[in-house]
């Protein structure tokens, strides 16, 4: 049996997460109490089922003793992961702004803000267990559907999942990122008229970056990093490890970087990703 505990605060997209694991398989269960999990897994768990199930702060008794309860479900699922989605703070009174939705925590005296920093303390607790954070500030329910897709719904063997990431640090760092590395210091091809309209994807580019002693010390360097912690961070039981690598404007030299360590790593590890968050968008 697989069991995915999915989590967050209102509003930051888990009814999006529930119909993608749903659409993927999954048997989904919205605000079950902790206290009755255990049941759902002795049902299930010889039927090698695909479970999820939804806990948020409308059990608020639930989240005071959350980590006693997820050992013992873990002691009956050892496989059981904690999916956490979350969203900035003004991301969420923009969105309950727009739609009007009424915040679960909402009493007489109480603002939205009240609310959502009420949820949050609540949920502190979950946050700090979860195997995967999953920030949606800056997702579409497209690429948040797409993102549960790739690394909680498909069936992959028992590995660390290794994402690598390139953005543009004047866009912001992606929110769950473990590691973020800056490249700003190399040489930027944007600055090369011939150059701009290329992206790190390109041979044009990959020729001029890697004609640099500067890039290739660099590249070296974290080649060393990474595959020396990679293995430390996998020994910890973790499910994900994202590391994140940006420049000026998220097209040029982050991407070749991405590229190229993911190259080298896929050799090491076949369950890497590559994304360039900045590649098709202005």
């Amino acid at each position: 049996m697989k069991l995915v505990i999915v989590s967050g605060r209102s509003g930051s997209g888990k009814s999006v997460v529930l119909k993608a694991l749903e659409d993927a398989g999954y048997y989904c269960i919205d605000n079950l109490p902790l206290s009755l999990t255990l049941n759902v897994i002795n049902d299930h768990i010889l039927k090698n089922e695909l479970i999820a199930i939804s806990v948020d702060a409308r059990n608020p008794s639930d989240l005071e003793k959350f980590s006693d309860e997820m050992e013992q479900i873990k002691a009956a699922a050892p496989h059981a992961r904690i999916l956490f989605i979350d969203a900035d703070e003004n991301v969420l009174l923009k969105r309950f702004s727009e739609t009007r939705r009424r915040h679960p925590l909402t009493k007489q005296g109480y603002s939205l803000r009240d609310a959502i920093n009420e949820e949050n303390q609540l949920l502190a607790p979950v946050r700090a267990l979860a195997d995967l954070v999953v920030n949606t500030s800056e997702l579409t329910p497209h690429e948040l559907r797409e993102r549960v897709r790739e690394r909680v719904s498909s069936n992959k063997a028992p590995q660390m999942d290794i994402r690598l990431v390139s953005f543009g640090f004047k866009h912001g760092a992606p929110k769950d990122a473990d590691f973020v590395f800056d490249v700003r210091c190399l040489p930027n091809p944007y600055w090369v008229e011939e150059l701009r309209d290329f992206t790190g994807k390109d041979q044009e580019i990959a020729d001029y970056l890697s004609s640099s002693s500067l890039v290739m010390e660099y590249t070296w360097q974290l080649k060393v990093f990474l595959t020396t912690w990679i293995p430390e961070f996998s020994k910890q039981d973790r499910s994900y490890f994202t590391c994140a690598i940006g420049c000026t404007g998220g097209r040029h030299r982050s991407v070749y970087m991405v590229e190229t360590l993911g190259h080298y790593l896929k050799q090491h590890y076949p369950n890497i990703s590559v994304e360039h968050s900045r590649l098709n968008k202005l």
